[in-house]
């Protein structure tokens, strides 16, 4: 009788020693981005175009998502084996969901890019000036499911902040409009949608959580339980070819975009390049990151992170960290490295 158990670990072994599985056949990965293809979300389109998954013995097809709600619940219902997801949305799907286990295996977000925006004109300053005021975002945006915990952090009642919820297409355009007085959304993402419009950066003011004691973690590499028992090799050799990817558009972010264009020919390449910039400068690239290499995460940090989560949710029990994350594929720290 076979020891699956020994097998499984047999498989791990020869994943991480870097062994290559193109002798056997390949095995397909369904791969779901939270958003659109942009530039941020570079690595993984680099990686496909460039056949690092195809060295690994992978053949992975991307698609483009709706939020990261719906790619948790896209690998958890096995339309995708593995996606990029806000790791906190996975906590709440967890939560919600015994039984349908997905799990993150990377971190690629050390820094959230959560955050409030304003314009200056309105007189938000501070935290308790949100108060009597309107924000405006997609039910689903991260940012805004996470208000409730920025409240919390910054002593000011969240039932007293006017929701109004709208197409994302409409977020910053109803900002400038002043229909709003505020909007919740990705750093990277309402910084430049905010300035494509007309609005001078220095006439945006903006919160990130981070700043608030909120110190979460961000988007994350995911796999469903059922890929990660069946197919544990597969899961090590991704991450293994998407930390190639990173470390490619950091050496060449001008190229990452040419490659980000072939999936999707209509983007402003300049607005995408700045916006790669940006989510490098403050979510990836942290002084942990550069130290100890991309990819792992901190227990005690996630440990907190997901007590605050609780409060935000509202969510019946505090999910222990392993429920929703595990480090047993990535690459050794030496094999992990960015630099800017």
């Amino acid at each position: 009788m076979f020891d699956v158990k020994a097998l499984r670990a047999v498989a791990l072994v020869a994943a991480f020693a870097g062994f290559s599985t193109q002798a056997s056949a390949e095995v397909d990965i369904k791969f779901t981005l939270d958003w659109k293809f942009q530039g941020p979300t570079a690595a993984f389109l680099v990686a496909a175009d460039k056949g690092f998954y195809a060295e690994e013995g992978l053949d992975v097809s991307i698609d483009s998502g709706n939020g990261s709600a719906g790619a948790v619940t896209r690998v958890a219902g096995g339309a995708y084996q593995m996606g990029f997801a806000d790791i906190n949305a996975l906590v709440d799907f967890n939560a919600k969901n015994p039984g349908q286990s997905v799990k993150a295996v990377m971190m690629a977000y050390d820094a959230p890019p959560f955050s409030l925006f304003t314009l200056k004109k309105n007189n938000i300053a501070k935290a308790e000036d949100l108060v009597g005021r309107k924000l405006g975002a997609p039910v689903f945006d991260a940012s805004y499911k996470l208000f409730p915990a920025f409240a919390h952090e910054t002593g000011i009642d969240e039932k007293a902040v006017e929701r109004v919820n709208m197409d994302p297409a409409l977020r910053e355009a109803m900002l400038v409009r002043g229909d709003v007085d505020f909007i919740s959304g990705h750093f990277f993402s309402s910084m430049l949608d905010l300035k494509s419009k007309g609005v001078a950066e220095e006439d945006i003011r903006y919160f990130l959580y981070a700043d608030f004691g909120m110190d979460f973690y961000g988007n994350a590499v995911i796999a469903s339980g059922k890929f990660i028992s069946e197919q544990p090799e597969a899961v090590a050799s991704f991450i293994r070819a998407t930390v190639r990817g990173w470390q490619d558009v950091i050496a060449d972010p001008e190229g990452a975009i040419e490659i980000v264009a072939k999936s999707d020919p209509l983007i402003e390449k300049k607005l995408e390049l700045e916006r790669l910039q940006l989510a490098l400068d403050v979510n990836v690239l942290t002084p942990k990151v550069l130290e100890s290499g991309i990819g792992d995460v901190d227990e005690a940090r996630l440990r907190n992170s997901i007590a605050q989560l609780a409060i935000a949710y509202g969510l019946e029990s505090t999910p222990e960290p392993a429920a929703v994350w595990t480090s047993e594929f990535l690459p050794p720290a030496k094999d992990r490295m960015l630099s800017r």
